[in-house]
């Protein structure tokens, strides 16, 4: 008989969530209005300590969608972001027709290198093509290190946005996350540490800004009887049910993060002595969820290479992936400026992230260890 499928990272309700689900059925606020999507704002502002205003959107993409045209990226303009990192933190820089500058990784966490960006700001300053914005993502769970960012920003000027669609319930220098830029946004996609199903939020400072997202995210209804529009919108807004779930599962964050953790915790226990093979480090500037746990294997010292490792578990039905293929690799933006590179590429091809779900049973985490230590020692295996 096969064995039961591990998946990389899977939801994991609490104990709330279906009562909040019924009693929107029950009240029959089902669409993108009701007092769900207005409590799970109000609640996920005070969560990461109140300085934010938050606004319930259909997912981190279309909150970044959102961001961008607030700070008024146009067709032309150059928008910044991380290289290492899905496409989704990128793909709305192509919506507004602007053009994304992709920048390498620093090694201690993977996250954009300040260094990097400080010298792409100075050198595009001096030729006079200063970046609309610039999108600092925070991968896998671990915080980039935003206070040199944010400095260099200010600097010159340049709108800071965190992407923490990976990132809910980090801190960083004691802050939660989505705290130290004007703009943040989060995703309560599937797969994250909280879930909506599908979903993702706007977080600002200004609550200016936010009312004018909130219109747009709302088809850009403006306040009349009939349905009159002047400008574009979006059909982007959360509905009261999953907002409901979303509600449910706040109340769990802190739990799920430190069941992660402690996933994160027996891997580092019991494979941290394997020759070639080390972990993403927590960066002494803050808390890493552990969101995923990610792994990599040095190809001095181990001949099993990545892909190895991922189809030795897929053959034993288990999920594992590589890292986030860098943007600059991805031929959608073959040709897009690139500010550094060789980093993110060594971490790429070096990586691979572990099946890390709050759910994860022990006995299933002794599955995955057992499959990769016996993998590490046999010898038929070799790079490719």
């Amino acid at each position: 008989m096969a064995s039961e499928r591990i998946y990389l990272s899977v939801p994991h309700m609490g104990g709330d969530e279906l009562s909040l689900i019924h009693d929107a059925f029950s009240s029959n606020w089902l669409s993108t209005v009701g007092p769900h999507i207005d409590a799970f704002e109000t609640e996920m502002s005070a969560a990461i300590g109140g300085t934010r205003h938050a606004l319930a959107v259909s997912s981190g993409t279309a909150a970044l969608h959102l961001i961008l045209r607030a700070i008024g990226v146009e067709r032309g303009d150059h928008v910044a972001v991380s290289t290492l990192t899905f496409a989704g933190s990128v793909f709305p820089i192509l919506y507004q027709g602007a053009i994304p500058v992709l920048i390498d990784s620093e090694s201690a966490s993977g996250n954009i290198d300040p260094a990097l960006v400080r010298q792409y700001l100075a050198d595009a300053a001096r030729r006079g093509a200063l970046p609309k914005a610039l999108i600092a993502v925070h991968l896998y769970g671990q915080h980039a290190e935003m206070d040199s960012i944010a400095t260099a920003c200010a600097e010159y000027g340049v709108p800071l946005v965190e992407d923490a669609a990976e990132s809910l319930g980090a801190t960083y220098k004691g802050r939660e996350t989505g705290t130290t830029a004007p703009y943040a946004l989060l995703s309560f996609n599937g797969n994250k540490i909280i879930t909506t199903s599908g979903g993702g939020m706007v977080l600002v400072e200004d609550p200016v800004q936010l009312q004018r997202m909130k219109k747009w995210a709302s088809q850009s209804r403006e306040a009349a009887v009939e349905y009159l529009h002047v400008e574009p919108g979006y059909n982007y807004r959360m509905s009261n049910v999953l907002a409901g779930m979303g509600r449910g599962q706040l109340r769990v964050l802190r739990d799920r993060v430190n069941q992660r953790r402690a996933v994160f915790a027996r891997y580092l226990t019991m494979l941290g002595d394997v020759p070639g093979l080390s972990f993403q480090s927590e960066a002494s500037w803050g808390t890493h969820t552990r969101w995923l746990s990610v792994c990599y294997l040095d190809p001095m010292t181990t001949p099993v290479a990545p892909l190895d490792l991922i189809d030795a578990l897929t053959a034993h039905n288990i999920e594992a992936r590589p890292v986030w293929r860098p943007m600059h690799t991805q031929p959608l933006f073959h040709g897009a400026p690139v500010i550094g590179g060789d980093v993110a590429e060594r971490l790429y091809r070096t990586g691979i992230c572990l099946p890390s779900s709050s759910s994860l049973s022990s006995s299933d985490q002794d599955r995955v260890v057992s499959l990769i230590l016996n993998t590490m020692a046999d010898p038929a295996h070799r790079s490719r």
